[in-house]
């Protein structure tokens, strides 16, 4: 499919099915019994949101985030399906059928093209670590705010790499910063090499026990400058975090 042919489809799909679900997010379409399989194989990859209809709060407000940083990626379709457990039941038939349960809401899963299961999202549920997610999982780079798509290659080879190869991967990663323009894409540079720096200091767990220490120190009180600063850090560590578990998978 070409990719006005794409983009056309995609454009008629938010048409017909957005209306079908109480919380519309920009950025993503909603499903129902009666579209999801007229709409999902026609995608490289898709990201549903399985939820009660009118969700709220936090982890909705990082799904809006999700679907806004999607929205660049082509291949990549965001989508939302509310299940009704009174009345009608609306979609509870999509909760069975893929082992939803309501204790769990919201369920995050990763559907592929041409494959028969989707993928379970099971971190920790932020944005960051949801698009870390999908770009490791689909091979589709979608870059959360302060992720360099460069860096992120770089961030996936580190943590599958010898000792040797990550020394070559360090330098290269330093030579790709000598030409960052921009202040803030500098800034985001000087953290992916960090945290190699760290990595071969410290071990591979690293990666996770700096985003466990800097999500401590989020929940104190922090300016609104450092919040910021620490947010691009936990960030970048979830494109090194998801890079780690997938290649743990394929041991």
């Amino acid at each position: 499919m070409s990719n006005s042919m794409h983009f056309l489809f995609i454009l008629i799909t938010c048409f017909f099915v957005v209306p079908g679900y109480g919380n519309n997010v920009p950025g993503s379409v909603s499903l129902n019994s009666l579209t999801f399989d007229k709409i999902v194989p026609k995608h490289k990859a898709v990201l549903v949101k399985f939820d009660e209809p009118y969700p709220y709060g936090e982890k909705q407000d990082h799904f809006k985030e999700v679907a806004k940083r999607s929205s660049s990626q082509p291949d990549l379709l965001v989508a939302q399906v509310g299940i009704q457990d009174y009345g009608d039941k609306e979609n509870s038939d999509l909760g069975e059928r893929f082992g939803v349960v309501k204790d769990d809401y919201p369920v995050l899963k990763l559907f592929l093209q041409g494959e028969a299961e989707p993928i379970d999202f099971t971190s920790d549920y932020n944005s960051g670590e949801i698009l870390a997610f999908v770009s490791e999982k689909s091979g589709l780079w979608v870059g959360n705010e302060h992720c360099l798509e460069e860096f992120d290659e770089l961030a996936r080879k580190f943590v599958k790499a010898d000792e040797k190869e990550r020394d070559a991967l360090l330098e290269e990663a330093k030579k790709k910063k000598e030409k960052v323009e921009g202040e803030a894409d500098q800034k985001s540079a000087a953290i992916y090499i960090a945290v190699m720096k760290k990595i071969k200091e410290k071990g591979d767990e690293f990666p996770v026990t700096e985003k466990q220490r800097v999500k401590k120190v989020l929940d104190g009180k922090v300016s609104a400058e450092k919040k910021a600063q620490f947010q691009a850090r936990l960030n970048i560590l979830a494109g090194f975090i998801a890079a780690a578990g997938k290649a743990k998978d394929e041991l």
